[in-house]
């Protein structure tokens, strides 16, 4: 549906940023970044993901002055403190008992950065999710099946993890890894894409 007016570089290695990408019908070079992604003492989930997104845009711009480089970043946080892809089956068995029948904030920030037009900016979107309140016993058998260790918050609400989630109040492709609305809002504003003809 829409096609870039540059060339594009996605600084993730998410496949779910690549599949909503390429949804869209862009064309995309991938170049996952290898960054520090360790929250600076009191810093909040915000200030964090921006940070987060900016620094993978910047370590993937390089020599790329022409592309237009995105970064991203999904943080999942509860009372200000921030769930990232859990280390080990034992932080994800935690992290899904916080999580268990409360309301969280996912947050998704996204930066564009276009070197040769002098073009550095980031957005973030947030969603409220509820989720649901499971027994022990179910939640250390979806952690079990190795899921939760690549994603925020030790879950995906895309898929096996879908079960977990009774609503959610914004976004729905903001939790799963990239706000696609405001997203394709920045890209058309700043004129990085349009529509295909």
């Amino acid at each position: 549906m829409f096609t870039p007016r540059c060339p594009l570089i996605l600084a993730s290695a998410s496949p779910r940023r690549r599949d909503m990408l390429s949804q869209l019908g862009l064309t995309y070079t991938c170049i996952p970044t290898n960054i520090d992604e360790t929250p600076i003492a009191g810093e909040g989930p915000r200030t964090f993901a921006r940070r987060m997104a900016i620094e993978k845009a910047e370590a993937a711009a390089g020599q790329n002055k022409n592309a237009c480089i995105i970064g991203a970043d999904t943080v999942v946080a509860i009372k200000d403190r921030i769930l990232g892809k859990p280390q080990d089956m034992k932080e994800a068995k935690e992290y899904l008992n916080i999580l268990n029948g409360n309301i969280h904030t996912v947050l998704t920030a996204f930066a564009l950065i276009k070197k040769d037009a002098d073009l550095n900016i980031a957005q973030h979107a947030e969603t409220q999710v509820t989720f649901g309140h499971f027994p022990q016993a179910v939640l250390n058998a979806y952690a079990d099946t190795g899921d939760p260790l690549d994603k925020a918050g030790a879950y995906g609400m895309q898929g096996l993890g879908s079960f977990l989630v009774v609503s959610i109040q914004g976004s729905a492709s903001n939790v799963i890894g990239l706000p696609i609305s405001l997203f394709i809002q920045t890209m058309l504003q700043h004129h990085l894409v349009r529509l295909k003809v």
